[in-house]
């Protein structure tokens, strides 16, 4: 009640509020801040920019978190508990820090263009760019996808894939009309989880997009500090809210779905 629906009220209030003159919330009914956000294009290439990100970097983290699960539950035991601890250490270090290695490493004097220089091919720059932002957020994320699919695969039954070869399936069938549904559950809480930060990250656009890749955490930080709109960012934040709970929706579908 405190910490959560607390503020979330306080956010509806000042998203149908609207700004004083001197920065602060003048508490009048309007919808002036919604039609802003969907009437400047600014504002919208921002908001469907980060929906675009998060789909492509859940997309991107399923398609090598997947294989990287699969691969872990068919080792032995004891290899088992080693790679779900390779997959944990990043953990152990601050994810800013984190982002600011890979600053030195996409840097112009970082190890991807020394190494592209001694070969004799010219600098790339890689900082600034989306596809920067969009490695730092598999790079964050992989784990949160990596670990429910995980979950999901070790309880499995391979039998099961034993059973529809003996009926004659092939391989592909076999995974994608029995493994792949079975295990939807853990992809779709994998989603969930690697999405709703996503959308929202603030550090790795504002590092590695260096201020040109903007996204929905940047322009929130952006009109609660120093444009001093609280009511247009409450406006955005509520409809970020909406597209994170159809996320969240569609996750209880899936495992229900699954379970039945």
């Amino acid at each position: 009640m405190i910490f959560f629906l607390l503020p979330f009220l306080i956010i509806i209030v000042y998203a149908f509020s609207s700004r004083s003159p001197t920065g602060g919330v003048e508490f009048t009914f309007t919808l002036n801040n919604f039609i802003t956000l969907f009437s400047d294009p600014v504002y919208l290439s921002i908001f469907w920019r980060s929906i675009w990100m998060g789909v492509v970097t859940t997309v991107l983290c399923a398609l090598i978190g997947y294989p990287l699960a699969l691969f872990i539950v068919l080792q032995p035991v004891r290899w088992r508990s080693i790679l779900i601890f390779l997959i944990l250490i990043p953990f152990w270090t601050n994810f800013l820090v984190r982002i600011y290695a890979w600053m030195t490493i996409l840097g112009n004097n970082g190890i991807v263009n020394s190494t592209i220089g001694f070969f004799g091919f010219e600098p790339v720059t890689m900082l600034g760019t989306q596809g920067a932002v969009l490695l730092g957020l598999v790079y964050g994320e992989l784990p949160f996808m990596v670990l429910p699919i995980y979950a999901s695969i070790d309880r499995f039954d391979f039998r099961l894939l034993e059973a529809a070869n003996d009926l004659g399936a092939s391989r592909w069938q076999r995974f994608v009309r029995v493994m792949l549904p079975l295990t939807a559950p853990g992809i779709a809480a994998g989603s969930v989880l690697v999405f709703i930060p996503t959308a929202g990250n603030y550090i790795v656009p504002a590092l590695l997009g260096g201020g040109k890749v903007a996204l929905i955490g940047n322009f929130l930080e952006q009109q609660f500090g120093s444009a001093q709109n609280q009511p247009l960012g409450s406006a955005a934040a509520l409809l970020v809210m909406l597209v994170l709970t159809a996320g969240v929706v569609f996750y209880f579908r899936v495992t229900d779905e699954g379970e039945r």
